[in-house]
């Protein structure tokens, strides 16, 4: 029998460490940001590029969502480019849920 398992976020769930996973959760933030901003904007992807200082085909990758191909360093340097001011913020994790069956052999 398997053991469910839950995750705060689809990126705990897919990366092999937190940091991992931290890291992939920061850059999609920051791409959706740029999606947004770019389409906002009403800029091409061609004028945003020349913007960002890439090529139409990197700002293609951005737009369809390809966060392997970009680094955290390099979306900070575009959204600030883009006039956005990205931030970072410290929570404390949230403490595990006990399952359902754990709570009720405890009672």
């Amino acid at each position: 029998m398997s053991k469910d398992q839950t995750f705060a976020s689809v990126w705990d769930a897919v990366e092999n460490t937190p940091q991992q996973a931290a890291s992939m959760r920061a850059r999609a933030e920051l791409m959706m940001a740029l999606e947004a901003w770019v389409k906002n904007s009403d800029r091409t992807q061609a004028a945003a590029a020349r913007l960002f200082g890439i090529t139409q085909p990197r700002m293609s990758d951005l737009m369809r969502g390809k966060i392997s191909l970009f680094s955290l360093d390099a979306l900070m340097d575009m959204a600030t480019t883009a006039g956005l001011e990205p931030h970072v913020t410290f929570k404390k994790p949230k403490a595990p849920r006990r399952r359902r069956n754990e709570e009720l052999a405890a009672a």
